[in-house]
């Protein structure tokens, strides 16, 4: 045992545990020793459950000794964000006025995690109200990315991402509604799955009201991790059903194979040119490790990705501006209020036919994507058109947010789309961390898991790392 148990992966480790090799106990306290190392100076994990975890994971290994029956995480480490219920804990989402929300219940994908044997060792830091790229807040401050203290590690997952990475817990949990899973990961250098609408039920139990409808719609639960495998093997966990959710949908996991070579569609694009060299750079390396791998990939655009943007911004940002905004001006801290509301003010106003005519204009998107991934069902390209921001870019100014809008065009298409999205890492460009973005047809994410894979051992991971 050469290597620390922390920088395990997550199947790894539920091998060694469920074999007895090593112990749940072990793991967990490993996890709690490596957050106890390097999170002080990354502050991703904003509440740890050391005496909580402990106990958990010698109840998992007195399970293991019993003979009962251990679920595909058992006794593995893992984190939360602080934007879902987990009971007994206060769901924060990062706002100074939620510091004492304790939850009753756990929400179904903390429900699934336990019921998977996941020991859950902390909850990852988020921006107030999650609606950021970057990682900060007046409660509980700011997280580090581990790669430069200088860049965001993404947001609104930024703590799960910056934990993982950092090797606080084998997974973590994330939700992307903008991208927060998939830019967190990509900041990272680690794997994030945006799982398909429908796919791991959610519901935020301590919520007074119900989401809008677009919310709802758009966001979802998905897992980080260092490997593809453990992404595997943490959507397995997380998207066992819930009757919670009234739009959790009971599709298998493994969908019927299709024709080979499997064909990929291929972009650089960011907003109809080029995306920064960086990023087109690890596209076209993705793109040849796939071929080599015996893809077909052709350099041909999909429908478009400006066009779902934009929709998104009419229907989620029309519908922020009415249920969101009013709480975010009451209770949002600075940066969430100036980033948050030159977002809102990049959309116009709409009226109750045009924000139904809206949704109608979705149907024909998706539709369309649907026939275009029944001849290409895997699109490569980027996960955003520029490397990943230096702090600050979202508040220093109106036109800095514009450009950060413009660069996430792509994180913002898919969740209109419905569709599952995965991003991968590709290496470093310079001192930081690049990927690229795969998206496939509504409940294949296993065709975005075998893609991610075959790039994955043409670059092996990039983390752990300790924090620079």
């Amino acid at each position: 045992m050469s290597e620390a148990l922390w920088s395990w992966s997550a199947h790894r480790l539920a091998a060694a545990i469920r074999g007895g090799a090593v112990s749940a106990r072990e793991a967990v306290a490993a996890s709690l020793d490596r957050a106890q190392a390097v999170n002080p100076a990354l502050n991703a994990v904003v509440d740890l459950l050391a005496d909580e975890a402990l106990a958990a994971a010698q109840s998992a290994d007195a399970a293991r000794r019993r003979g009962d029956a251990l679920g595909p995480l058992h006794g593995v480490p893992v984190t939360v964000k602080v934007n879902v219920d987990m009971a007994g804990r206060a769901t924060t989402n990062g706002v100074v006025a939620f510091k004492d929300n304790l939850a009753a219940e756990d929400s179904p994908v903390v429900a699934n995690l336990r019921r998977a044997g996941a020991v859950i060792i902390g909850r990852t830091n988020t921006p107030a109200f999650s609606v950021r790229w970057f990682t900060e807040n007046d409660l509980h401050g700011r997280t580090l990315n581990p790669w430069s203290r200088d860049h965001t590690p993404g947001g609104s997952s930024g703590g799960a991402s910056s934990a993982v990475a950092a090797g606080i817990g084998a997974i973590a949990h994330g939700n992307d509604l903008a991208g927060s899973v998939r830019y967190p990961a990509y900041c990272t250098g680690v794997c994030g799955l945006r799982p398909s609408f429908g796919r791991v039920p959610a519901f935020l139990p301590s919520a007074k009201d119900e989401r809008p409808m677009s919310m709802a719609m758009m966001s979802v639960q998905g897992p980080l991790a260092r490997e593809v495998a453990d992404l595997r093997l943490a959507l397995a966990a997380m998207s066992a059903g819930d009757p919670r959710d009234p739009w959790w949908v009971p599709a298998p996991l493994t969908g019927p194979a299709l024709p080979r070579p499997l064909r990929v569609a291929m972009t650089v694009n960011c907003q109809g040119s080029p995306a920064d060299p960086a990023v087109v750079a690890a596209v076209r390396q993705a793109g040849a490790w796939l071929a080599d791998a015996g893809y077909a990939v052709e350099e041909v655009e999909p429908p478009s990705l400006a066009e779902a943007h934009e929709l998104w911004k009419l229907i989620g940002n029309d519908e922020a501006r009415k249920f969101m905004w009013p709480a975010i001006e009451q209770f949002g801290d600075e940066g969430v209020r100036r980033s948050f509301g030159w977002m809102l003010a990049d959309s116009p106003v709409l009226d109750h036919r045009e924000h139904l005519l809206a949704f109608a204009k979705r149907s024909t998107l998706v539709r369309r994507w649907q026939l275009f991934l029944e001849r290409y069902p895997l699109v490569l390209g980027p996960v955003s058109g520029e490397p990943p921001f230096p702090w600050g870019w979202d508040v220093d100014s109106e036109a800095a947010m514009a450009r950060v809008l413009r660069a996430q065009e792509s994180q913002f298409a898919v969740p209109v789309l419905g569709l599952p999205a995965l991003s991968v890492p590709t290496g470093l460009a310079g001192a930081l961390p690049m990927g690229v973005q795969l998206i496939g047809p509504r409940f294949r994410e296993d065709l975005l898991l075998d893609a991610a894979e075959a790039i994955e051992s043409r670059c092996p991971p990039l983390t752990p790392i300790d924090p620079r």
